[in-house]
């Protein structure tokens, strides 16, 4: 959505191809059969598109923030009343702060949110200011009001605050569920109960299962797991670290050479480099077994299809600097 005027040039593409069309299969929701409708629906799409983009530019032009600009567009009727540009799926306002990111990046011009407070710290000094009981106070009087987005903002700091303050849980979730059971978005909807579950139950006890991926990831090029695992370095810890590792895919026929400079991972298509620390020689199946993590010991250590030499000690130390995303951070509670 970022590149908004974009996809409505697309739009307008694919209008001038689709004249003799019958049936249209998009990406959401259901087919669309008929030549009219085809054109009508192709037509609102890309005018929404268009209007999104050139009014956001508009109000950037004179000086208004992304989040004001999200409360001041909507969208004219023909466009609001036609059923498939409904925001189901999502949301004209963070639409609008997206190309506001295309063009302007985060900063919305305010110096104070050039270097704000990370969200603790922050709560932490409005709460020391205000008082949690005052802050909560405030928030049911605005619950009862029905004005969930201020209840919402106001609880968000004593709980960041004071992640054990029962009663301010409690009441952002229950406010989390009056917002999801309003929100015409679907990514909207789950995003607030997701956060009301978490608020109840705290944040997931397992991260996502990658074995269930595995016949997806069996198609993945080695060259995508190396970019993940550079994106994964523990950037402190790889500080001062010189290693350098030769991955060699056994059956395909695939070399890589891996190497921390400056903290950073680098790998590139190579034969095995002859000053390598280690080298790691195994499938591609095994390979995908310990990105997935599911190998176990039979597939490592008492596999004839790995084997390792040089360094071992080098090799634990290159592989421990990885680190591997738990998956089960909190979003809604610090």
């Amino acid at each position: 959505m970022r590149n908004s005027l974009g996809w409505s040039n697309y739009l307008d593409q694919a209008l001038e191809q689709t004249g003799d069309v019958d049936v249209l299969f998009a990406q959401h929701n259901w087919p669309i059969w008929g030549r009219a409708r085809i054109a009508e629906f192709i037509t609102k799409h890309r005018d929404v598109y268009k209007y999104i983009h050139d009014q956001t530019v508009r109000l950037i032009n004179a000086g208004y923030t992304p989040r004001e600009i999200a409360d001041m567009v909507k969208l004219p009727k023909s466009l609001e009343t036609y059923l498939a540009s409904r925001g189901y799926y999502g949301d004209l306002r963070h639409n609008v702060k997206a190309v506001y990111q295309f063009y302007m990046g985060f900063y919305d011009g305010n110096p104070a949110n050039l270097n704000p407070l990370p969200p603790v710290e922050s709560a932490k000094r409005y709460i020391e200011l205000i008082g949690a009981d005052k802050a909560i106070a405030a928030a049911q009087v605005a619950f009862n009001k029905g004005d969930y987005r201020w209840t919402a903002e106001l609880l968000n700091h004593v709980v960041f605050a004071q992640p054990q303050n029962k009663s301010a849980i409690d009441l952002l979730a229950r406010t989390y569920d009056q917002m999801g059971y309003i929100a015409e978005a679907a990514t909207w909807r789950n995003s607030y109960l997701t956060a009301a579950v978490e608020l109840r139950n705290g944040p997931p006890k397992k991260g996502i299962d990658r074995s269930y991926m595995i016949d997806m990831i069996r198609q993945t090029p080695i060259e995508r797991f190396l970019d993940a695992m550079a994106a994964g370095l523990n950037g402190p810890a790889a500080e001062d670290k010189n290693l350098r590792i030769n991955l060699v895919i056994s059956d395909t026929g695939e070399s890589f050479v891996l190497w921390i400079e400056n903290a950073v991972l680098h790998y590139k298509k190579a034969a095995p480099a002859a000053d390598a620390n280690a080298t790691l020689t195994l499938t591609k199946e095994i390979f995908i077994k310990m990105m997935a993590g599911t190998a176990g010991v039979k597939d490592t250590l008492m596999s004839d299809d790995l084997k390792t030499t040089g360094s071992k000690i080098d090799l634990i130390r290159f592989f421990t600097l990885i680190d591997k995303a738990p998956g089960t951070f909190a979003i809604s509670t610090p």
